[in-house]
């Protein structure tokens, strides 16, 4: 039996510049006009609570719970309604038909691991038609380091394994998959991976 777990963002679908535009304008809506570093590869975790409670961090304002809530809800919000308004997150090529076939497959689980929230990634599976009833999604609401977010998804699945299989398509996804001794499928230009799945 294998385990295959797939990053969300800029892996199955094209909405990494929609995630950082939205990020920062969540983030602006909340606390105003905030300092960020220069690149998200400057902070330590990159993830939708972690890269946040940094940002907290760096512009001295308190980590709240209502804060932390505040950005996601907006983050939310802004995701939906821009999925209203101009329909689905475009896959990339191939995504959907083959994780839905693996997902039918005897011979494997799957699960999603993304660093991202969790109702912002159903919304975004769920409207680009991916599988996602009793699929186990893990993402920053459980964990704001990306290592931990992939061991929680795969956790939810039942089988012992022979082998586990990430597919993601930023350096901090291959970092934590040869961290876990998983196999990594790089996915996009960034890591000169897949442009499309068969």
């Amino acid at each position: 039996m294998r385990a295959v777990i797939f990053d969300i963002d800029g892996t199955l679908l094209h909405s990494s510049k929609l995630d950082d535009e939205t990020y920062i304008s969540a983030i602006h809506d909340v606390l105003g006009p905030v300092q960020f570093r220069k690149s998200w590869s400057h902070y330590k975790n990159v993830s939708g609570s972690g890269t946040l409670l940094e940002i907290l961090g760096d512009n001295n304002i308190g980590n709240t719970a209502d804060v932390l809530r505040a950005v996601e809800e907006a983050f939310v919000a802004r995701i939906s309604s821009h999925i209203e308004k101009h329909g689905p997150i475009m896959e990339v090529p191939g995504a959907k038909d083959f994780v839905s076939k693996l997902a039918s497959s005897s011979d494997c689980q799957i699960a999603y691991a993304t660093a991202g929230w969790l109702a912002s990634a159903q919304i975004k599976l769920r409207s680009s038609h991916f599988p996602v009833d009793g699929i186990p999604l893990a993402s920053c609401n459980d964990h704001i380091d990306k290592a931990t977010i992939m061991t929680h998804a795969c956790k939810q699945l039942t089988a012992p394994f022979d082998s586990i299989t990430y597919y993601g398509d930023g350096k901090w996804d291959e970092l934590a998959a040869n961290m876990l001794g998983w196999h990594f499928v790089p996915v996009g230009k960034k890591l000169n991976g897949l442009r499309h799945f068969s």
